[in-house]
């Protein structure tokens, strides 16, 4: 069969993709994007748009149940998860709505829905199209992994995007693993009114954070009655006639109970399918793409971007990909991966912001080092909002005072910590904020204190 012939090929319509795509069309390029489900890729449809609308809503939940907390009385609250998840369908539906049509309405661009396959270094097949590009551009993200735990597959186990069409609160929903997926959904349906056990093999939450803030979040948590074992080995898991049964090995109960699974160990990238060997692109043990710090591909004009790469695993960083390669490729720009500053954020609440390295990986790589920490029952703002769980931290280069990363561990902590990813864009010392006027009162207040308390260590 005769090929479409286009300027360039983009699989995938995530966060990298998507804008990818309408960039290279105002540019008059043909584009054919390639997509098998709904556009947006995973941030839209099962990340970022859909647990955060339903994290919104658990808010409320708890501070309904917990407002005589502030001297208001709600009464007796209940969920509906019914009206949750049309709230939280509404909003997605919004945004993917804007992208198709977005989309549609661009005449360079041709939308192909179906799987994408490598016949050829140029040429891709979707369905019976045959498609050819100079240029072609993978984005196609990762999906769940499940642990190899005996009698997992037997037992009707969810991932977060079936736990996201649930039609009901579970009565003891079972996460394992501690990570950022896990504690987001963990807190969102205790406050939902589940009982939560969280389960990891790991000895803290969060084991890529330092242990002074895990340890800070997990008190949290467990404040709001989330339950964890830790240093756990699963032997089995079985389901009896209403629930999902955990025998553990030297864990501190021989078996738990639970009425939901939820399986949240991490990620494995959507590369099986594409037949890569046939292009000559090159992916590692796991099945990420191999790229070098501009998202080159081992084959000539191919380029990767976004989680498929084993980066940083967030949208922004998606999003990031997307400027590198653009800004390389027709802006004359040299930008590359190794550079960048990575902020991110973990929404539990309290939320974690972070950004750069965390002091353990300081250390590892053999700084001299300052740190300050700051504990937010000492800002005035978290006092007055009743909600002082959590901790500032900020990690100093001594030889030039300048910020090698940071930890704010409150109420919008995501907000916070961008003051100082913006100081370490800018190149600047620490100092520079000591003599920085705050709004009184902010959370943001509380660098006063973090900023006066660095002092260095060993």
């Amino acid at each position: 069969m005769e090929g479409m012939r286009y300027d360039a090929i983009i699989i995938g319509s995530g966060q990298a993709g998507n804008p990818l795509s309408q960039a290279l069309a105002k540019l008059g390029k043909s584009v054919a994007l390639i997509d098998y489900s709904w556009l947006g890729g995973t941030c839209v449809n099962t990340g970022c748009t859909p647990t955060k609308a339903m994290i919104g809503s658990a808010r409320v939940a708890h501070y309904a149940r917990n407002a005589a907390r502030w001297g208001v009385h709600a009464g007796f609250v209940t969920v509906d998860m019914r009206e949750v998840l049309i709230r939280k369908n509404e909003i997605v539906e919004k945004s993917r709505t804007a992208l198709e049509t977005h989309v549609q309405t661009q005449p360079n661009i041709h939308l192909y829905k179906g799987r994408a396959r490598f016949i050829g270094p140029k040429e891709i097949e979707v369905l019976t199209n045959k498609l050819e590009a100079d240029q072609i551009f993978i984005d196609t993200g990762t999906n769940a992994t499940v642990p190899k735990i005996r009698g997992v597959d037997s037992v009707n186990y969810l991932t977060n995007e079936g736990l996201l069409e649930l039609r009901e609160v579970p009565e003891h929903l079972i996460v394992v693993g501690a990570g950022y997926i896990g504690l987001e959904f963990a807190q969102m349906y205790r406050r939902f009114g589940s009982e939560v056990t969280v389960i990891s093999d790991g000895g803290q939450i969060l084991p890529k954070e330092d242990r002074d803030v895990a340890d800070e979040l997990q008190l949290s948590l467990e404040a709001e009655g989330i339950r964890f074992i830790m240093d756990a080995r699963i032997n089995r898991i079985t389901r009896t006639a209403r629930q999902v049964e955990f025998l553990f090995e030297g864990a501190p109960d021989d078996t738990i109970y639970g009425s939901h699974l939820l399986v949240a160990t991490g990620r494995k990238p959507n590369t099986s399918d594409l037949e890569l060997n046939r292009a000559g692109v090159d992916v590692d043990e796991h099945g990420y793409i191999r790229v070098n710090r501009r998202l080159e591909t081992s084959a000539p004009g191919i380029w990767a971007l976004g989680d498929v790469t084993g980066g940083p695993m967030f949208t922004h960083i998606s999003y990031n990909d997307y400027q590198i390669v653009f800004g390389n490729l027709y802006e004359g720009k040299d930008l590359a991966t190794d550079t960048r500053i990575v902020p991110y954020a973990v929404y539990t609440d309290p939320e974690l912001g972070r950004v750069g390295i965390t002091e353990n990986e300081a250390r590892k790589r053999g700084y001299k080092l300052k740190v300050g920490t700051v504990k937010m029952t000492d800002v005035a703002r978290a006092i007055e909002r009743g909600e002082t769980h959590g901790m500032m931290k900020i990690v100093v280069d001594a030889a030039n005072d300048r910020i090698l990363g940071a930890a704010i561990l409150c109420s919008e902590g995501g907000e916070v910590v961008q003051i100082l990813s913006t100081l370490m864009l800018a190149e600047k010392p620490y100092t520079l904020l000591k003599g920085a006027i705050y709004i009184h009162p902010t959370m943001a207040e509380g660098l006063y204190s973090l900023m006066d308390n660095v002092k260095p260590i060993d």
